[in-house]
């Protein structure tokens, strides 16, 4: 069974660079292979992890749900069946495994853009059934999520056994991260552990926001401090997998790895 990690807090936290240093510490330190997800709709793991992007799961949904449209115009479709009697479980599951860029030890799925106008509850179940027999063949899944969790929300993704709520030792960050946090309950999803990172710290958290983080609902992972070799990495358009060993961002996340692995 996978051990599944998700990634989620307010947009801008750093939370794809965490996510893809993630990937890249299991590559390089743990047995079994990775898939990493990408459910933000800016679909920019991609770049981190270093690999092209072609096709996203939302590109396939609102294809399959075109091509339904057009068949029942024509008098089709009356099982819920594609143009070629194709039903649509298997059309989803061809389309999702040929969209998974494949790696050596890490594959990439990309949700992409958010649903459209229409009822995607159908679309949505069958989703979740075929990233679930996807997700059978990894050791590890990490879930680089919006802020607001949508995708675990509509349970098109696993339960999670570790998730991870980021922020930034600001007010408004640490605020947003409570509400997530909390927001946890509510999933009609099992989160088995929710810890907190607190990312990008330059020095010593202020007594005052230490104090709003020691409120927050999650148990504090620890800490990545801000790096200047990841603006680097990144104003040089080279991907993060590529970040050298010895970085203090790479060895605070391999800290907090070996924690929760």
């Amino acid at each position: 069974m996978a051990k599944v990690i998700a990634l989620a807090g307010k947009g801008g936290v750093g939370k794809t660079t965490l996510a893809a240093l993630m990937v890249k510490y299991l590559v390089e330190n743990q047995p079994g292979s990775v898939l990493a997800i990408d459910a933000d709709p800016s679909a920019n793991l991609n770049i981190a992890l270093g690999v092209e992007l072609e096709m996203t799961i939302g590109d396939i949904r609102e294809d399959m749900l075109s091509q339904v449209k057009t068949s029942l115009l024509e008098g089709g479709a009356a099982m819920g069946a594609l143009p070629g009697g194709v039903s649509k479980r298997e059309y989803l599951d061809f389309q999702i495994r040929s969209s998974v860029i494949e790696g050596e030890k890490c594959d990439l799925i990309a949700m992409g853009r958010p649903e459209g106008p229409g009822c995607y509850c159908a679309v949505n179940h069958n989703l979740r059934e075929v990233l679930d027999t996807i997700a059978k063949s990894y050791s590890y899944i990490i879930i680089d999520n919006e802020a607001g969790m949508e995708h675990l929300s509509r349970r098109t993704t696993r339960d999670v056994d570790h998730l991870i709520v980021v922020t930034e030792a600001a007010h408004r960050s640490i605020v947003v991260a409570g509400r997530i946090a909390s927001m946890r309950h509510e999933l009609d999803i099992g989160i088995n552990k929710t810890w907190l990172l607190v990312n990008r710290v330059n020095g010593e958290i202020p007594p005052n926001l230490m104090e709003e983080i020691n409120q927050i609902d999650a148990e504090l992972l620890g800490t990545v401090p801000a790096g200047t070799d990841i603006t680097a990495q990144e104003a040089n358009s080279q991907p993060i997998m590529g970040l050298d060993q010895n970085s203090a961002v790479y060895r605070a996340v391999s800290a907090w790895m070996q924690k929760i692995i």
